[in-house]
């Protein structure tokens, strides 16, 4: 079913508002945890943000002007599954990710398999762990359920960040956008060993 097109104000690509530590890490404010029905719409605006700046580097920007629309919105259903977490300061999403055990098209998993979805950093808050620390929740919140294999459709941009935490590359892919648009992208895998 194709999502809807999307209706995010030009303006979200505005700064952040409050002052950041470096060390996001270590403050008090710092807060990560499931995503609600009521976050949708933060979370809509953080992963916009994201991918509009992060992406760019690596994407044509026609291509990102069709696709961001399309792959910029987070599913309801992810979000509220009780397996999405975000990051927060002060009530400000600045990060977020999760696991299903459907695929991202929807396929059944297979038991003990499960799919990253969703992950995405605001650009003002990259660089200071707080990507690392979502995926860590995600990951220990999918061990926890007896996952043992995770996938994920990753970008050329969050390649090296999935690889730096033990995912391997499997192979290119062009996903196809609900719009015919073939969206490149690297499925990678991680595997839990010794357990």
């Amino acid at each position: 079913m194709p999502l809807p097109p999307c209706d995010l104000p030009p303006d979200d690509a505005r700064p952040l508002s409050l002052p950041l530590p470096q060390a996001l890490q270590s403050d008090d404010r710092l807060l990560i945890r499931p995503a609600l029905p009521a976050d949708t719409e933060a979370v809509g605006r953080m992963i916009q943000r994201s991918y509009r700046a992060l992406l760019a580097e690596d994407y044509p920007a026609e291509l990102l002007r069709e696709a961001l629309p399309l792959i910029g919105r987070p599913r309801p259903g992810v979000l509220t599954c009780g397996t999405y977490f975000i990051a927060e300061i002060d009530e400000r999403v600045l990060a977020g990710g999760g696991w299903t055990d459907a695929s991202p098209l929807g396929a059944p998993g297979r038991t003990g398999e499960a799919h990253i979805r969703h992950v995405a950093t605001d650009p003002d808050a990259i660089r200071r762990g707080l990507g690392r620390r979502v995926i860590g929740r995600v990951m220990r919140s999918a061990r926890a359920a007896g996952v043992r294999v995770l996938h994920v459709q990753a970008t050329l941009t969050s390649a090296p960040f999935y690889a730096a935490l033990g995912f391997e590359p499997r192979a290119g892919i062009e996903l196809r956008l609900p719009n015919g648009l073939l969206f490149p992208a690297i499925q990678m895998r991680w595997e839990a060993r010794g357990e």
